[in-house]
Protein backbone atom coordinates (compact mmCIF):
# COMPACT_ATOMS: atom_id res chain seq x y z
CA UNK A 1 0.00 0.00 0.00
CA UNK A 2 2.95 2.42 0.96
CA UNK A 3 4.42 1.96 -2.95
CA UNK A 4 1.39 2.50 -4.25
CA UNK A 5 0.66 5.62 -2.74
CA UNK A 6 4.04 6.37 -2.98
CA UNK A 7 3.42 6.16 -7.23
CA UNK A 8 0.03 7.90 -7.04
CA UNK A 9 1.31 11.09 -5.15
CA UNK A 10 4.37 11.47 -7.32
CA UNK A 11 2.33 11.47 -10.12
CA UNK A 12 -0.21 13.94 -8.98
CA UNK A 13 2.84 16.31 -8.33
CA UNK A 14 3.42 15.97 -11.97
CA UNK A 15 2.09 18.55 -14.47
CA UNK A 16 -0.87 17.26 -15.86
CA UNK A 17 -2.43 17.60 -19.46
CA UNK A 18 -5.12 19.84 -19.30
CA UNK A 19 -7.80 19.09 -21.85
CA UNK A 20 -10.36 20.96 -23.65
CA UNK A 21 -13.70 18.73 -24.41
CA UNK A 22 -15.66 19.89 -27.57
CA UNK A 23 -18.81 17.43 -28.54
CA UNK A 24 -22.38 18.75 -28.76
CA UNK A 25 -23.59 15.98 -26.49
CA UNK A 26 -24.00 16.68 -22.82
CA UNK A 27 -23.86 13.33 -21.84
CA UNK A 28 -21.03 12.64 -23.78
CA UNK A 29 -18.87 15.29 -22.23
CA UNK A 30 -19.83 14.56 -18.77
CA UNK A 31 -18.68 11.32 -19.23
CA UNK A 32 -15.07 11.99 -20.69
CA UNK A 33 -14.56 14.44 -17.80
CA UNK A 34 -15.67 11.94 -15.45
CA UNK A 35 -13.06 9.41 -16.97
CA UNK A 36 -10.55 11.78 -17.89
CA UNK A 37 -10.54 13.45 -14.21
CA UNK A 38 -10.34 10.37 -12.28
CA UNK A 39 -7.01 9.54 -13.41
CA UNK A 40 -4.46 11.99 -11.72
CA UNK A 41 -2.52 12.85 -15.57
CA UNK A 42 -5.50 14.59 -17.10
CA UNK A 43 -7.01 17.87 -15.88
CA UNK A 44 -10.37 18.97 -17.75
CA UNK A 45 -10.36 22.36 -17.92
CA UNK A 46 -12.86 23.49 -20.40
CA UNK A 47 -16.09 21.92 -22.16
CA UNK A 48 -18.81 22.67 -24.65
CA UNK A 49 -20.61 21.69 -27.16
CA UNK A 50 -20.46 25.13 -29.81
CA UNK A 51 -17.50 25.13 -32.31
CA UNK A 52 -17.48 28.81 -32.02
CA UNK A 53 -17.49 29.21 -28.31
CA UNK A 54 -14.37 26.31 -28.05
CA UNK A 55 -12.34 28.34 -30.12
CA UNK A 56 -12.34 31.38 -27.89
CA UNK A 57 -11.91 28.73 -24.71
CA UNK A 58 -9.05 27.59 -26.32
CA UNK A 59 -7.52 31.36 -26.94
CA UNK A 60 -8.08 31.57 -23.78
CA UNK A 61 -7.32 28.72 -21.29
CA UNK A 62 -4.50 27.18 -23.76
CA UNK A 63 -5.25 24.09 -23.52
CA UNK A 64 -2.40 21.53 -24.49
CA UNK A 65 -4.95 19.04 -25.71
CA UNK A 66 -8.25 19.52 -27.23
CA UNK A 67 -10.68 16.31 -27.88
CA UNK A 68 -13.01 17.64 -31.23
CA UNK A 69 -15.95 16.42 -32.09
CA UNK A 70 -16.44 16.56 -35.67
CA UNK A 71 -20.48 17.12 -36.55
CA UNK A 72 -21.42 20.04 -35.29
CA UNK A 73 -23.11 23.28 -35.69
CA UNK A 74 -23.23 25.77 -36.73
CA UNK A 75 -19.63 25.40 -36.77
CA UNK A 76 -18.09 21.72 -37.42
CA UNK A 77 -15.34 20.65 -35.96
CA UNK A 78 -13.03 20.70 -38.83
CA UNK A 79 -13.57 24.39 -39.28
CA UNK A 80 -12.99 24.75 -35.14
CA UNK A 81 -9.41 22.40 -35.50
CA UNK A 82 -8.35 25.23 -38.44
CA UNK A 83 -9.04 28.22 -36.02
CA UNK A 84 -7.59 27.01 -32.62
CA UNK A 85 -4.96 26.11 -34.45
CA UNK A 86 -4.70 29.70 -35.55
CA UNK A 87 -5.20 30.95 -31.81
CA UNK A 88 -3.92 28.90 -29.85
CA UNK A 89 -1.11 26.24 -32.21
CA UNK A 90 0.56 25.23 -29.16
CA UNK A 91 -2.93 23.06 -28.18
CA UNK A 92 -2.35 19.55 -29.51
CA UNK A 93 -6.10 18.67 -31.51
CA UNK A 94 -8.14 14.68 -31.43
CA UNK A 95 -10.50 14.76 -33.46
CA UNK A 96 -13.43 12.15 -31.95
CA UNK A 97 -16.16 10.73 -34.23
CA UNK A 98 -18.38 7.62 -34.93
CA UNK A 99 -17.62 7.96 -38.23
CA UNK A 100 -14.37 5.16 -38.83
CA UNK A 101 -14.20 6.42 -42.69
CA UNK A 102 -11.18 7.51 -43.51
CA UNK A 103 -12.24 10.67 -45.17
CA UNK A 104 -13.18 11.96 -41.98
CA UNK A 105 -10.06 11.38 -40.63
CA UNK A 106 -7.94 13.01 -44.15
CA UNK A 107 -10.03 16.10 -44.04
CA UNK A 108 -9.00 16.06 -39.64
CA UNK A 109 -5.46 16.00 -39.73
CA UNK A 110 -5.47 18.27 -43.03
CA UNK A 111 -7.11 21.04 -40.81
CA UNK A 112 -4.42 20.69 -38.40
CA UNK A 113 -5.53 17.99 -36.04
CA UNK A 114 -2.85 15.74 -34.64
CA UNK A 115 -4.89 12.23 -34.01
CA UNK A 116 -7.94 10.69 -34.52
CA UNK A 117 -10.31 8.63 -32.45
CA UNK A 118 -14.32 6.92 -32.93
CA UNK A 119 -16.31 7.06 -30.02
CA UNK A 120 -16.02 2.97 -30.31
CA UNK A 121 -12.76 3.52 -29.20
CA UNK A 122 -11.68 2.60 -25.45
CA UNK A 123 -11.20 4.31 -22.67
CA UNK A 124 -7.43 3.04 -22.59
CA UNK A 125 -7.74 4.25 -26.43
CA UNK A 126 -8.46 7.72 -26.37
CA UNK A 127 -5.96 7.67 -23.18
CA UNK A 128 -3.03 6.56 -25.33
CA UNK A 129 -3.83 8.90 -28.08
CA UNK A 130 -3.68 11.85 -25.22
CA UNK A 131 -0.42 10.25 -24.35
CA UNK A 132 0.89 9.81 -27.34
CA UNK A 133 -0.49 13.31 -29.24
CA UNK A 134 1.03 15.26 -25.89
CA UNK A 135 4.31 14.06 -26.48
CA UNK A 136 4.04 15.18 -30.36
CA UNK A 137 3.60 11.98 -32.36
CA UNK A 138 0.24 11.09 -34.41
CA UNK A 139 -2.16 8.63 -33.59
CA UNK A 140 -5.16 7.05 -35.63
CA UNK A 141 -6.69 4.49 -33.73
CA UNK A 142 -7.41 0.98 -35.01
CA UNK A 143 -10.86 0.85 -35.79
CA UNK A 144 -9.42 3.54 -38.87
CA UNK A 145 -6.61 1.63 -39.51
CA UNK A 146 -8.54 -1.34 -40.09
CA UNK A 147 -10.45 0.82 -42.55
CA UNK A 148 -7.98 2.20 -44.16
CA UNK A 149 -6.41 -1.06 -44.73
CA UNK A 150 -9.38 -2.07 -46.12
CA UNK A 151 -9.53 0.87 -48.86
CA UNK A 152 -5.86 0.35 -50.26
CA UNK A 153 -6.40 -3.74 -50.91
CA UNK A 154 -10.01 -2.40 -52.74
CA UNK A 155 -8.14 -0.04 -54.36
CA UNK A 156 -5.56 -2.71 -55.75
CA UNK A 157 -8.55 -4.80 -56.59
CA UNK A 158 -9.80 -2.31 -58.41
CA UNK A 159 -12.67 -2.07 -56.29
CA UNK A 160 -14.01 1.71 -55.47
CA UNK A 161 -12.50 3.08 -52.15
CA UNK A 162 -14.74 5.72 -49.75
CA UNK A 163 -11.72 7.99 -49.48
CA UNK A 164 -13.11 10.02 -53.17
CA UNK A 165 -15.96 11.11 -51.31
CA UNK A 166 -16.71 14.47 -49.85
CA UNK A 167 -17.55 15.54 -46.35
CA UNK A 168 -20.90 16.89 -47.59
CA UNK A 169 -21.38 13.40 -50.34
CA UNK A 170 -20.83 11.60 -46.85
CA UNK A 171 -23.83 13.44 -44.86
CA UNK A 172 -26.00 13.33 -48.18
CA UNK A 173 -25.51 9.18 -48.01
CA UNK A 174 -26.74 8.88 -44.27
CA UNK A 175 -29.78 10.83 -45.17
CA UNK A 176 -30.57 8.67 -48.15
CA UNK A 177 -29.92 5.28 -45.92
CA UNK A 178 -32.26 6.40 -43.44
CA UNK A 179 -34.61 6.64 -46.05
CA UNK A 180 -35.09 10.68 -46.85
CA UNK A 181 -36.13 12.11 -50.23
CA UNK A 182 -33.72 14.82 -51.95
CA UNK A 183 -35.73 17.31 -51.00
CA UNK A 184 -36.39 16.81 -47.61
CA UNK A 185 -32.24 16.03 -47.27
CA UNK A 186 -32.23 19.54 -48.46
CA UNK A 187 -33.98 21.01 -45.66
CA UNK A 188 -31.87 19.01 -43.42
CA UNK A 189 -28.42 20.26 -44.80
CA UNK A 190 -29.94 23.50 -45.56
CA UNK A 191 -28.73 23.13 -49.06
CA UNK A 192 -31.18 23.29 -52.67
CA UNK A 193 -32.78 20.57 -54.04
CA UNK A 194 -30.67 20.71 -57.12
CA UNK A 195 -27.49 20.16 -55.36
CA UNK A 196 -28.46 17.40 -53.64
CA UNK A 197 -29.28 15.50 -56.85
CA UNK A 198 -26.02 16.89 -57.86
CA UNK A 199 -24.62 15.21 -54.78
CA UNK A 200 -26.66 11.95 -55.36
CA UNK A 201 -25.46 11.66 -59.07
CA UNK A 202 -21.60 12.12 -57.59
CA UNK A 203 -22.05 10.05 -55.63
CA UNK A 204 -22.88 6.89 -57.23
CA UNK A 205 -20.44 8.08 -59.72
CA UNK A 206 -17.37 7.63 -57.97
CA UNK A 207 -18.59 4.61 -56.40
CA UNK A 208 -19.37 3.34 -59.75
CA UNK A 209 -22.87 2.03 -58.59
CA UNK A 210 -26.01 2.05 -60.35
CA UNK A 211 -28.99 3.06 -57.96
CA UNK A 212 -29.74 3.94 -54.45
CA UNK A 213 -30.81 0.32 -53.91
CA UNK A 214 -27.06 -0.81 -54.52
CA UNK A 215 -26.13 2.65 -52.23
CA UNK A 216 -27.45 1.40 -49.78
CA UNK A 217 -26.64 -2.31 -49.68
CA UNK A 218 -22.72 -0.86 -50.51
CA UNK A 219 -23.10 1.24 -46.98
CA UNK A 220 -24.65 -1.57 -45.07
CA UNK A 221 -21.42 -4.04 -46.62
CA UNK A 222 -19.16 -1.20 -45.67
CA UNK A 223 -20.46 -0.62 -42.24
CA UNK A 224 -21.32 2.87 -42.85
Amino acid sequence: MAIDFYILNSLQQMEKITILLVDDHKLIRDSWAFVLNSDPRFQVIGETGDGNEAVFIAKDKRPRIVLMDINMTPMNGIEATKLIRKFSPESKIIGVSMHSMPTYTRKMLQAGAAGYVTKNSTKEELMTAILEVNSGHKYICHEVKDNLSKDTIEEEDGKPGKQELSLRELDVMEHIKEGLSSKEIGLKLGITLKTVEVHRYNILKKLKLKNVASLVNYMNLHGM
